[in-house]
């Protein structure tokens, strides 16, 4: 192997996976040159692993003598999707920023020109945030809405700041007396997953519960995002000045 560079794990595991996942923009086939460009492993050692790959249905051979992904990796896709449930990855996350905060956590997903709260988790308390299971809310409407919105593409100066900063705070938009804030969810390719929201009431919400909170918000989406394939980078601190009109009073 040219490389150097330690990984954890079995060497020659490894080395199968480095393989496969050069494929990802090759479909339509590659030679044994182009696959020892693209994971810096010598021809000798593709070919020992090609081996294996190609007895196990993980690649096939093309007449010409490229390589191409075999029927194995589809029929695994599709036991991931009928395996997975959002809510198995979700659920520890909501719970300990639920722990964290003692407020309400939620993951909205988006539904055409609105939002849908899939799952959320709350702390009894004397007052807090209602939130419901199935509950629809237009996407424009609220931190989590804005986030969908910022990060599947919409226009304008506001989606352009969430976008750089990764959350939105929202306060008293969906009603008079709440506050909450969010943020994005990625999965493989970056692909928006859903969004996080931290929601409580307005009277409980101010700079020093802000700067508590957003730490606290971000590194679920982290943990989340890392859980389904994604790329948190994004979502890691230093964090940019709050996203929010008005200001945060103190």
């Amino acid at each position: 192997m040219k490389s150097t560079n330690p990984e954890p794990g079995v060497a020659s595991v490894n080395r199968a996976l480095a393989i496969l996942q050069a494929f990802e923009n090759s479909v339509e086939g590659m030679s044994l040159a182009e696959m020892s460009a693209a994971t810096g492993l010598y021809h000798s050692t593709i070919l020992r692993i090609c081996e294996s790959l190609l007895h196990h249905g993980y690649l096939r051979r093309l007449e010409d003598g490229r390589f191409k992904l075999g029927p194995t990796p589809f029929y695994l896709g599709m036991l991931y999707q009928e395996s997975f449930r959002l809510w198995d990855h979700a659920s520890p996350v909501l719970r300990e920023l639920v722990r964290a905060t003692g407020e309400t956590a939620a993951i909205y997903i988006r539904d055409g020109d609105h939002r849908v709260c899939l799952h959320r988790m709350t702390q009894p308390r004397s007052v807090r945030m209602h939130v419901r299971e199935g509950e629809r809310v237009e996407l424009e409407k609220g931190a989590a809405g804005r986030v969908i919105l910022a990060f599947s593409g919409k226009r304008g100066r506001t989606y352009d700041q969430i976008r750089q900063a990764h959350y939105a705070v929202s306060l008293a938009e969906r009603r008079s007396e709440t506050a909450a804030i969010a943020c994005p969810v990625f999965g493989v390719k970056q692909s928006l997953i859903c969004s996080i929201s931290l929601g409580m009431p307005l009277f409980r919400f101010n700079k020093k519960r802000f700067d508590e909170s957003l730490p606290l918000v971000m590194q679920a989406g982290v943990t989340l995002s890392e859980r389904l394939g994604g790329n948190a980078e994004g979502l890691m601190p230093p964090y940019t000045a709050s996203v929010i009109t008005p200001t945060i009073s103190s």
